[in-house]
């Protein structure tokens, strides 16, 4: 995944396009259990660092075979 990421910060519907989930409510869904990649705010746009969500796709394939 090294390198495919934009240089920009993430919107939600960026992640829904990566990771080709069913919609942006499933981002919403992650982020209010706890289990997605880390976002913030800004005002009421909510905003992935790419480098954040790049951690977090490595920190969940770490031992996957």
């Amino acid at each position: 995944m090294k390198g495919s990421l934009p240089d920009k910060y993430l919107m939600p519907e960026d992640l829904v396009t990566l990771f080709r989930l069913p919609s942006v409510e499933t981002v919403y869904q992650w982020r209010r259990k706890g289990i997605g990649p880390r976002g913030f705010r800004v005002g009421r746009y909510l905003r992935f660092d790419p480098e954040v969500v790049r951690a977090w796709v490595e920190s969940r394939t770490e031992g996957a075979a």
